[in-house]
Order: structure tokens, then C-alpha cells, then sequence
């Protein structure tokens, strides 16, 4: 399958400074060309997939059209992936607020999507599944590419010159460091299988639910420390545009992400993920579900793939952006050192605390009621005794002040729960 979203021609007479312009603007006319195509190979059927070329921010205006494409990695059963797929979006379009600019919009993302992916978990709990997803969200606008992510299904950007960057986190207990300690911290224990004799074989789990992932949607069966707060990353792409794959662990386990980006430079997006499915397979077999989705941003005085995706032999290198924790100071910092044909970093946020991630900017006490929770989007009346900093619920107060907007009590709830600060089979969820 392919499509494509064609709006308009760029023309060359027009200065830098303009199409700079009319981008952060939200101007419609440069705006590039979205074409996308996907395959995949099912081994046990777990794997699903998200494309919506033809999204408005404004209901009615094509200027704000907006593409979205995702991947959802299912275990355990197949109810948390299509779950995910359905609900994702809404959640994440009912967290944004109404009535923006679209340069508003772009800053709201990132928090909208935390909320999003926590109010798709929450909703997913309350039907008492114990399946779980992988989730990779690729929101694209004009240039600018927003992505968030739980568990191990990838996002890679190719650009220029073959520069490859990565820009989601594999949430592995086995590679990732910080997720280990911060799993351990809450309450979870990390080991590998115990056989029988003492022998320990295979990945890093979490116990209980010997779940290999620090962060997914669904998983009943685990603790709340297994939690569904994504990486968020937002860079804006060079005026050449670049190539996007998304996949899930199917086609990375068997392919590096140089590998994947270079074996398909050149052709159309519908043919290179297939190529990219076919090189996997050749690789490893058919050892797990594979799929991948392909997008191509090119520039609109384009009419085929951009010139930054032809082959370019031994000009090919990966920058591998590693996330770790960054300071609150770093947190949506716009780049001042953007340049032409390179990838320009937005926002880049990964941290597994609620109140970091929605931020402390809430309403002041003159603007209180209606109280709208920043998770479920659920509008309450005020009662005696609730307060900004104690919304946890009236019966008792949370283990520490919560300095961030609104949450209502089942929300709360699963932030403390998160946060190891309460057991998680007192919660709602679990």
C-alpha cells in the first residue's frame, strides 16, 4: 500500500528567510509532499499498524492537514495492540488544546502525548486484559516530525548525505541502565528466567509478568512500574525533507538501523518496506512478527523520492542520539544552531515521572472551577478540602506535594503508582 498528500509548489526564486517564514507560520504552500507505504510478515499476528495521511488540526482548513503513522507491537495476546491503535490518536488530539496556532500546536504535542499514551493505558486496564503493546506514534507536520514511544519498536530518520539518527529509545531491560534502576526503585524486580538448578537464561525480565520491557501500554499482569509514559523527541527535517522507518523489533532485531536506511535508498517508499521486510527476513527468518512503515517527506518542487535518499556509497554514518535523563532546563529547548540540510533538535524528553513530563503550568486559583483533569480530559466540580497540591483524593493526602495541573483521583492514583508510592494492586488499574 501507498499514498501520498501533495499541497502545492515550492519556488526557487523565494529567499531562505521566507520559506523559513511561511514554516513556522504554518503557511500551507511549502509545505512538502508525505508519501508512505508498508509490508510486513505475521508470525504469531501481534503486530499492527496506524496510517492516516489526511488529518486536520483545524476542522474544514487543509492548511493544517497533519499525517500520523504508528506501529504497535503486540504480546500476550493481541487486545492491547488494536486497543491502542483505535484509541491512541483520540486520546492524544483530546489532550491538545482548542483553537491554537499551529506553531502552539507543535509546542503542545509533546505534552498531549503523554497524556495520550497514559489515558490509552488507563482505559485499556479498566477492561482487565493482561495483553500489552509496543507503541511508536509518528505525528508529521510540514517538516517537523514528532515522535513518542513505548517499548522497543524503532523510529529512524535518513537524511542527507546517508546521516541516520534514531530517534526513539529502545525501552529494553537488558540494554537500557537507567530503566533498570528506575524499575527496581519502584518495586520490580529485574532478573532472568530461573530454571530449575539455579541456571538463569534469556533477557533481563521484570517480575512479576517476566515482561523484557520497562514501558508499554496494557500489561495487567505486571506492576505499575512497567508504565506507559513515552520518549518524546521533535526535530525539524533539513528543506531536502529525509525518510522515516518505523518498525517493530521484528525487523531490528534481525537489521541495524544503518542497515535497514541503506538497503532501501533510492526506491519509493511502498518498495523500500518491502525491501526493508524482505532484507530482514534474509537476515534472520521469519523468528517473530515483522512490520514496517516507510514515510518519505519531500520537499513539494519534487515529484519522486528526494535527492538526500539516493544511494550514496561510503557516505553512510549513524548518529545514534542516545536519551538519557536531561535537566528540567533542557526540557522543549528550541535549537539555536538549526542550518541548512541538517537535522534541526526541537524537544527531546524521556524522563518516567508524570509531573515532569505534564509540567507545573496550571490554572490559578481564579480559574479553577471547572477542574479538567490533564489525563482524562474529564471536567469536576471543586469540593470542600481539595486542593492543587493534595488531588490524589479526600481520604488521605499523597506521599508528596504534586506541583503539576490538575489530576483526578483514578489519575493520581496511577502516578503514585507509577512512582512506586503505592501498591499497585490498590489501584483501579491493576
Amino acid at each position: 500500500m501507498a499514498g501520498a498528500a501533495t499541497e502545492g509548489k515550492l519556488s526557487p526564486a523565494l529567499p531562505l528567510a521566507t520559506l523559513i517564514g511561511r514554516e513556522l507560520r504554518g503557511d500551507g504552500s511549502e509545505r512538502p509532499l508525505v508519501r508512505y507505504g508498508h509490508s510486513g510478515f505475521a508470525k504469531r499476528g501481534e503486530d499492527y499498524f496506524l496510517v492516516k495521511p489526511d488529518c486536520l488540526r483545524v476542522p474544514g482548513d487543509p492548511s493544517s492537514a497533519f499525517s500520523v503513522f504508528a506501529v504497535f507491537d503486540g504480546h500476550n495476546g493481541v487486545s492491547a495492540a488494536v486497543f491502542s491503535k483505535e484509541k491512541l490518536l483520540e486520546h492524544v488530539m483530546s489532550a491538545v488544546p482548542q483553537g491554537i496556532s499551529r506553531e502552539d500546536w507543535l509546542q503542545a504535542l509533546p505534552r498531549a502525548l503523554v497524556a495520550g499514551f497514559v489515558k490509552t493505558d488507563i482505559d485499556f486496564q479498566r477492561k482487565g486484559e493482561t495483553s500489552g503493546t509496543t507503541a511508536t506514534l509518528v505525528v508529521v507536520d510540514g517538516f517537523t516530525v514528532t515522535v513518542a514511544s513505548v517499548g522497543d519498536s524503532r523510529c529512524i530518520l535518513d537524511t542527507q548525505g546517508g546521516e541516520v539518527s534514531l530517534l526513539t529509545v529502545d525501552h529494553r531491560l537488558e540494554e537500557n541502565v537507567e530503566e533498570r534502576e528506575r524499575v527496581t526503585a519502584s518495586g520490580g524486580e529485574v532478573s532472568r528466567l530461573n530454571l530449575c538448578g539455579g541456571q538463569e537464561v534469556g533477557p533481563l525480565r521484570c517480575w512479576p509478568g517476566g515482561l523484557c520491557l520497562s514501558r508499554s501500554i496494557g500489561d495487567t499482569d505486571v506492576g505499575e512500574f512497567i508504565v506507559p509514559i513515552p520518549h518524546v523527541k521533535q526535530v525539524k527535517l533539513p528543506n531536502t525533507g529525509g525518510r522515516l522507518i518505523i518498525a517493530s523489533d521484528g525487523i531490528w532485531d534481525a537489521l541495524s538501523s544503518e542497515t535497514a536506511a541503506q538497503s532501501c535508498r533510492g526506491l519509493p517508499a511502498e518498495l523500500a518496506a518491502k525491501l526493508v521486510v524482505k532484507q530482514a527476513l534474509k537476515t534472520s527468518g521469519l523468528k517473530d512478527d515483522t512490520t514496517c512503515v516507510v514515510v518519505d517527506i519531500i520537499p513539494s518542487d519534487h515529484c519522486s523520492t528526494p535527492p538526500a535518499l539516493s544511494p550514496k556509497k561510503n557516505q553512510n554514518k549513524l548518529k545514534s542520539l542516545i536519551f538519557g535523563r536531561r535537566s528540567h532546563s533542557s526540557i522543549g529547548k528550541l535549537s539555536k544552531s538549526a542550518s541548512l540540510g541538517s537535522v534541526e533538535e526541537i524537544f527531546e524528553e524521556g524522563s518516567a515521572m508524570l509531573e515532569e513530563r505534564l509540567g507545573r503550568n496550571f490554572p490559578s486559583k481564579a480559574n479553577l472551577p471547572p477542574f479538567r483533569c490533564a489525563v482524562c480530559q474529564v471536567d469536576q466540580e471543586p469540593f470542600d478540602g481539595l486542593m492543587m497540591d493534595n488531588v490524589g483524593g479526600c481520604c488521605s493526602a499523597p506521599s508528596t506535594p504534586w506541583g503539576g495541573p490538575y489530576l483526578c483521583s483514578d489519575c493520581r492514583k496511577k502516578k503514585d503508582a507509577m512512582e512506586g508510592k503505592r501498591s499497585s494492586r490498590s489501584t483501579m488499574c491493576r
